[in-house]
């Protein structure tokens, strides 16, 4: 009651039905340790019918895993009768919250980082239900890239659709590409934690908006942390000239069917601006004159040139 009346906590409301809904939300811990500024408050709705999986991205020190504990807190204070550090809650009883959160590394048994957390992973979506509340803080980062995003991908999809799981889920990621979930996804929305650029420099503004993040901001967080001028002018090099790379190899709209990884792009035909003569006789050919036998036997005979060539 002291704490309540000390720093404006408010009682919240519980329900038995599916959604979880606070307005101006705060992190209890983190609010009582910011020197000579104030907490930035952040609204939350999930609900099982039509905001079930929120994706929310932003870059690193923005503000996201602030955001993700301070829901998971909100509703345990509010399910062990506390009033909760927030203007309003409406709570639906939630029976287990599951955490996927952090780095670690268990030497003794022999497990790596990406092993735990595949293990932790593991045990919610074998033990979750449409009751329970998913705090996803990144998923895949201890592997390569394209396994980490197809592992995130994979996961955000079984949390979604298997018929015995559809629990509230709050996702933060790096992958960029996961937005993309919300085009076929009912349930998923997009979020992101704002930032703005001030003469060449990120500002955080803790502020969760609806949307997916347009850039990571990697290299301002690395000047932020007072690496050499020398190696950001560097990795800002680099970061061009694979971004120049990747839009070369992979146009625009270049994706499979439902935000599935890029495929392979197709082997170029023509050398050095020139085409193979099979490809200038397949050219030539008048398809709609041509009967389903004479196109036959073109076909066995342009691809016995091919051969030979």
């Amino acid at each position: 009651a002291e704490v309540a009346v000390r720093h404006n906590y408010h009682r919240p409301q519980l329900t038995s039905d599916d959604v979880v809904a606070i307005s101006g939300g705060r992190h209890p811990v983190v609010e009582q340790s910011l020197m000579g500024e104030s907490f930035i408050p952040n609204d939350t709705y999930l609900s099982n019918k039509d905001s079930q999986l929120i994706i929310l991205t932003g870059p690193n020190m923005s503000g996201k895993s602030t955001y993700l504990r301070q829901v998971a807190l909100i509703v345990l204070l509010a399910q062990m009768g506390s009033f909760v550090p927030a203007e309003s809650a409406t709570i639906g009883l939630v029976d287990r919250i599951f955490t996927r959160i952090g780095a670690q590394e268990d030497l003794a048994a022999g497990q790596s980082t990406f092993m735990v957390e595949m293990i932790e992973t593991a045990n919610i979506l074998s033990n979750a239900t449409p009751r329970s509340l998913i705090i996803l803080d990144e998923i895949g980062r201890g592997t390569s890239t394209y396994d980490g995003l197809s592992i995130a991908h994979a996961v955000a999809e079984y949390i979604h659709s298997h018929p015995k799981l559809g629990a509230k889920t709050l996702f933060a990621t790096h992958y960029h590409e996961l937005v993309e979930l919300a085009g076929f996804l009912p349930r998923v929305k997009n979020f992101n934690v704002a930032v703005t650029e001030e003469r060449g420099k990120v500002v955080f503004l803790r502020k969760v908006i609806p949307g997916g993040a347009d850039k990571s901001y990697g290299i301002h967080v690395a000047q932020l942390a007072g690496l050499p001028k020398s190696v950001l002018h560097r990795a800002q090099e680099v970061l061009t000239e694979l971004e120049g790379d990747r839009h070369r190899k992979l146009p625009q709209g270049q994706r499979g069917r439902r935000g599935r990884l890029p495929e392979a792009p197709l082997q170029q035909l023509p050398l050095f601006g020139q085409k193979p003569a099979v490809i200038e006789e397949l050219l030539k050919l008048d398809l709609d004159s041509l009967t389903p036998l004479e196109a036959i036997n073109k076909l066995y005979e342009l691809q016995k040139k091919a051969k030979e060539g």
